[in-house]
């Protein structure tokens, strides 16, 4: 709706579950808003889709890592964007020791 006109789409999903079709609903919404938002996250943030890491396990590898470093870098308790945190870990040594909690 963002030019002002609505849409809408039909999607068909099977389960074994015993609940009403909006509380389902609900939860597929929740889950794809989780996983949509993180993988937003390490694209534009960390360009985990511009890697060239293709052999073996390197990519599932390197995609792990990234989930942490991105976790690690979101709890950091200081109230600045991530994308600000990250820019400021690349330049001190002493805030990335901080966001890798080497020190207390």
């Amino acid at each position: 709706m963002a030019n002002g006109t609505v849409s809408q789409e039909t999607r068909y999903y099977i389960s074994s579950l015993r609940l009403s079709a909006d509380r389902i609903a609900s939860y597929v919404r929740g889950h794809w808003g989780i996983e949509n938002q993180l993988h937003y996250m390490l694209d534009v943030f960390w360009g985990e889709d511009g890697s060239r890491k293709r052999t073996a396990c390197a990519a599932a590898n390197f995609g792990t890592v990234l989930r942490i470093a991105h976790n690690l870098v979101k709890t950091h308790p200081e109230n600045i964007s991530i994308k600000r945190k990250r820019k400021k870990a690349d330049r001190s040594d002493h805030y990335r020791e901080q966001i890798l909690r080497l020190n207390t």
